[in-house]
């Protein structure tokens, strides 16, 4: 598959999505800007560890900002939200991959707590045989 190939999937698998799915890649998104960012404190290339910190930071800032503020789940959901985003903010200025880790591991959370959503929405739309 071509460069050019790839970014036309990539943009039709983003435009098709259902909301549910674009929160999936969102926290997935956040994920890989994480990783991105402890290889760049890791090999010294500060650059690519402040771009890669900052996109994560904004993709933890678009979650906060469409979380639907009148369900309970968003009070329990927002604090944590706005921690990570502070860990960010201090594993950037404090070069600190620990910090890295243990955000990661709350983003891995959230992202596989919505995994599990979208596959119980999918089972009792679609009936017991469908898998994500």
């Amino acid at each position: 598959m071509s460069q050019q190939q790839y970014q036309v999937y990539k943009n039709n698998s983003v435009t098709t999505a259902s909301p549910g799915e674009l929160t999936l890649m969102l926290y997935n998104g956040c994920l890989k800007f994480i990783k991105q960012a402890k290889r760049g404190m890791e090999d010294g290339k500060y650059e690519l560890k402040n771009t890669s910190i900052q996109k994560a930071q904004r993709i933890i800032q678009e979650l906060m900002v469409t979380l639907d503020q009148s369900s309970e789940i968003a009070k329990e959901m927002m604090p944590l939200y706005d921690y990570i985003n502070r860990q960010l903010v201090d594993a950037n200025i404090k070069n600190d991959q620990a910090i890295l880790d243990e955000v990661a591991v709350l983003v891995t959370d959230f992202r596989d707590t919505w995994k599990e959503v979208i596959k119980l929405n999918r089972q009792q739309q679609y009936g017991q045989g469908a898998n994500f």
